[in-house]
């Protein structure tokens, strides 16, 4: 990007961003943190209905019509087009799309099946692939940037979860496929989670094995959703000669794994 270029990039106020899975966790998070920099959010939701609302209603008192919502499912090819489409049209305009919807579960050897392998190949690397294609027309002319959730486990394999290591995986080289693609229009980076929010239920990882790893981290907590969300503010709104990186925040854990 030239200075040129770089001088005539909008205000905050002016940019709208479109985050997948933005109802809950580390997505609402994100919002938070983007709408308080003044940008116009797109939040997408597959299920969690209630959870978005609660999450729009909120961020629109705060500033009234600056925050719509979109659902669909991901894996689903002509509503993943038509997602697409409609976050084009709600504000005219597209200067941000942030893939964080993620599905996660384990996959051991001699139990992985092509339900799973399509859930979490599909969620975490192919609807990134067509969502950005999708977008690209749009993010080049607006000079946008992208931001995909990678994970620290891209680089060392989490025991048990074949299937999502080769998916995130394949979301980092991704990132780093978008970055050269789509140069030098939009910049392309990535945000490497480390521990953040533990699953929802308790077979990914029991008591034991939390403890364990929370006692591992060198930075000796566990994230927060806020840690990841100024991560993503800063590649999508600060880092303005940053493309192709994906940046690790974990508490130090990478480097002991």
């Amino acid at each position: 990007m030239s200075q040129q270029q770089e001088a005539s990039l909008p205000s905050s106020e002016q940019r709208v961003v479109l985050i997948t899975g933005a109802a809950r966790r580390v997505g609402a998070g994100i919002a938070r943190l983007l709408h308080a920099r003044g940008v116009r959010l797109l939040l997408h939701y597959r299920a969690s209905c209630r959870d978005a609302e609660a999450l729009a209603a909120e961020l629109n008192a705060r500033r009234p019509a600056s925050v719509l919502l979109l659902q669909a499912d991901l894996l689903d090819m002509p509503a993943l087009s038509l997602l697409a489409q409609q976050a084009v049209a709600a504000f005219g305009r597209l200067d941000g799309l942030v893939h964080n919807a993620s599905s996660f579960f384990p996959t051991e050897v001699g139990q992985i099946d092509e339900a799973a392998w399509q859930d979490l190949m599909g969620s975490n690397l192919k609807a990134p692939l067509f969502l950005s294609q999708a977008l690209a027309p749009a993010l080049r002319r607006s000079g946008g940037a992208i931001v995909g959730i990678a994970d620290i486990h891209v680089e060392r394999p989490l025991k048990r979860h074949v299937v999502y290591n080769l998916a995130k995986a394949g979301h980092a080289q991704l990132i780093r496929s978008l970055a050269l693609e789509l140069a030098p229009e939009v910049r392309v980076n990535g945000v490497a989670p480390g521990t953040i929010l533990w699953p929802e239920d308790d077979v990914s990882f029991d008591a034991a094995a939390r403890l364990a790893i929370e006692a591992n981290i060198p930075l000796q907590r566990t994230g927060l959703p806020e840690d990841i969300a100024r991560a993503v503010a800063f590649l999508l709104l600060d880092a303005s000669y940053v493309s192709g990186q994906i940046l690790a925040v974990d508490g130090g854990r990478s480097i002991v794994l």
